[in-house]
């Protein structure tokens, strides 16, 4: 039970950054459409940060899952950015793909193959960019340990 519990906060963790990222990304693209003259009708969103946040999420949730499956048991200097990227295509392509059979987005676009390339498309290659870009972070956070409990705090702040 004790391990299913971990893997659960680890499928939250790891979608809530993908959500972070996601949000991110959405406020690069409101900023930049606010910014251009005349009025974003085109695009049919005006609320980036969460149209970008939720499908981030499940797909962290997603990525996640595959993870679990085909990285059992192996540490993050054992694995590859670019499996990392390949497996994080994989949980995008399922999920994307799990969506279109489902029918999501059909009033905005009622031929299948158009929403499959709209959706699957971009859903795929993005997860690839966030799984290596999650290694990364992962590195970078694996390789600044925290300090022991036991250490003056004067010495967790940088003074000797």
């Amino acid at each position: 039970m004790h391990i299913w519990l971990r893997r659960i906060r680890g499928a939250i963790g790891m979608g809530l950054l993908w959500a972070a990222g996601g949000a991110a990304v959405g406020g690069l693209i409101e900023l930049i459409l606010n910014l251009l003259p005349g009025p974003d009708d085109w695009m049919g969103v005006d609320m980036w940060p969460p149209t970008l946040a939720i499908p981030g999420f499940f797909a962290g949730v997603a990525f996640s899952a595959v993870l679990g499956i085909a990285a059992r048991g192996r540490k993050f200097e054992d694995l590859s950015v670019a499996r990392f990227g390949a497996w994080g295509a994989v949980g995008g392509l399922l999920l994307s793909g799990l969506l279109v059979a489902l029918g999501f987005g059909e009033p905005l676009l009622p031929d299948l193959w158009l929403r499959a390339v709209v959706f699957i498309g971009p859903a795929t290659l993005l997860s690839a960019v966030a799984a290596s870009s999650s290694l990364a972070l992962a590195r970078m956070a694996e390789g600044r340990a925290l300090p022991d409990s036991g250490e003056a705090p004067e010495r967790l702040a940088g003074g000797d």
